[in-house]
């Protein structure tokens, strides 16, 4: 993991998604237009909370988020997603 120019603000949190499975489990390949997002990922960045809120996720964690939520967002080639730490389900 690099070092990320972009650091979110009051409780939000980048997170970089997982590829997408580009086989089944019987061994059929997936074409693009087929594959579906990815709902888990890994945080590289964590905003300092609010006063009300303090931020629980620490970079490095392995996470599950809703299926529409962020932003997405493309920086330095590679693919993130921006959202609050409320659209996070879980640490894995």
């Amino acid at each position: 993991m690099s070092k990320i120019s972009i650091q979110p603000l009051a409780d939000r949190v980048l997170i970089e998604p997982a590829a997408a499975e580009t086989k089944t489990s019987s061994g059929i390949i997936i074409p693009d237009t087929a594959k579906e997002k990815p709902q888990k990922g890994t945080v590289v960045a964590v905003g300092k909370g609010t006063k009300d809120n303090p931020i629980t996720l620490s970079v490095g964690d392995h996470v599950l988020y809703g299926k529409y939520a962020g932003t997405e967002l493309h920086h330095d080639g590679v693919d993130y997603l921006i959202m609050k730490e409320s659209d996070v389900l879980a640490i894995v």
